[in-house]
């Protein structure tokens, strides 16, 4: 049924109707809106069965939602930028312990500088925490995508981030279809762990494991990790053949099939550059786009295959790493190692960071520069910097487009 909603809303109803037992949450923006609608369920009764913990902070939340999960709970809790940071000991504990929580990211930068706009630096910076990340485009697909994590989550045994832009579309009202009761009842099923603590059954998890078998932990980590490339497109066809709508499985191409230039990039940015790639288009340019729906973990196929035989790849990046450069760019090379040939050039742009807009116009002069080989893709690029800005604060720093 559409129903006009905040995104913040539309999330919370969702997660509610996958019927959590234990919630523990710590506010901050631009997340607090999905856990305060959530509370307002449990008090109300709307979410019945549901044990809403109210934590002293996010490492707080983590840990109780690890304790929760580790005796047989389904779990959720969400945060954003510093909040992440401060649980983030406790996400490798929840991801090495094999606990299927889902957790929403409302991505936001990190400071210092504090600011509390959207980016993506702060999922980006727990890349390697061993959690599934998912990417939404728009707040149908948050939606869409939070019913899929806990059926991930579960299926797994694996912990499971659904990110989705922080104000862009948290707050943002529009209609969504969400998903009734009946039919998430239908598609997720009551929750089962692999493993769980029972005073009557008495077992230990995570503990202490030395160098003679430290690595095949970790192996099995990895290749538990891997095993999600297999059952995200399995879920997201499950998940289309009952609610009738498509969230791409693993990516999500966009006029690629005989593209020489392709966009890349992740979350809510992507309706703008599709725009753009039609514009493009219309001026006899064959341009395309790639969504990445599933960053972690990589999905190095299917954006080998998507960008084909492009020439160009431009990766709009929503973070970056101070000192490196790219992120999702040198996962994007990753994939196309083995590409024939050279391969296409790749170019490495930072865009949007701190909330500043990605506008149509910028991503147009970008993808003309692009295409008509002004820009040098062994740099990386930052779109729309502001030069004076950087001669005012009277720093050494060396120019780039």
């Amino acid at each position: 049924m559409f129903e006009q909603l905040e995104g913040s809303r539309a999330v919370a109803k969702t997660v509610a109707r996958c019927r959590p037992a234990v919630i523990a949450a710590y506010p901050i923006s631009p997340q607090t809106h999905i856990v305060e609608a959530l509370s307002d369920f449990v008090r109300t009764g709307e979410l019945p069965g549901c044990e809403y913990l109210m934590v002293e902070s996010e490492f707080g939340a983590m840990s109780a939602c690890i304790g929760a999960s580790g005796v047989g709970a389904r779990t959720y809790t969400a945060t954003a930028s510093q909040g992440l940071l401060f649980m983030a000991e406790a996400l490798f504990n929840a991801s090495g312990l094999g606990l299927p929580i889902v957790m929403t990211v409302a991505n936001r930068a990190i400071g210092s500088p504090i600011n509390i706009w959207n980016d993506q630096s702060d999922s980006m910076s727990q890349r390697d925490a061993g959690w599934v990340q998912l990417f939404a485009t728009s707040n149908q697909e948050a939606v869409d995508l939070h019913v899929q994590a806990f059926v991930l989550a579960e299926r797994l045994s694996l912990p499971v981030m659904v990110c989705m832009d922080g104000f862009v579309l948290t707050h943002a009202v529009e209609a969504v279809d969400l998903p009734e009761q009946a039919q998430i009842d239908a598609f997720l099923p009551p929750f089962a762990p692999r493993q769980h603590l029972d005073s009557r059954d008495p077992i230990t998890i995570g503990s202490m494991v030395g160098p003679e078998a430290f690595t095949e932990v970790r192996y099995l980590m990895h290749d538990q990790q891997l095993a999600a490339l297999d059952e995200l497109p399995r879920i997201s066809q499950d998940f289309e053949s009952v609610f009738g709508r498509d969230t791409g499985g693993l990516v999500r191409p966009y006029r690629t099939e005989d593209a020489d230039v392709i966009v890349v990039a992740l979350g809510s940015v992507l309706g703008g550059v599709n725009e753009v790639v039609d514009a493009l288009r219309e001026d006899g340019v064959a341009a395309g786009s790639l969504g990445i729906t599933c960053f972690r973990p990589w999905p190095a196929e299917a954006v080998r295959a998507a960008i084909g035989p492009a020439r160009q790849v431009v990766v709009v990046e929503r973070a970056f790493a101070p000192g490196v450069g790219a992120i999702v760019g040198q996962d994007v090379r990753h994939a196309l190692r083995s590409a024939p040939g050279d391969g296409p050039a790749v170019y490495d742009v930072v865009a949007g960071l701190g909330g500043r807009p990605v506008t149509r116009a910028s991503l147009r002069g970008l993808l003309d520069d692009v295409v008509a080989e002004r820009l040098d893709p062994h740099e990386l690029h930052f779109l729309d910097l502001d030069h004076e800005l950087l001669e005012r604060a009277g720093t050494p720093w060396r120019r780039t487009s």
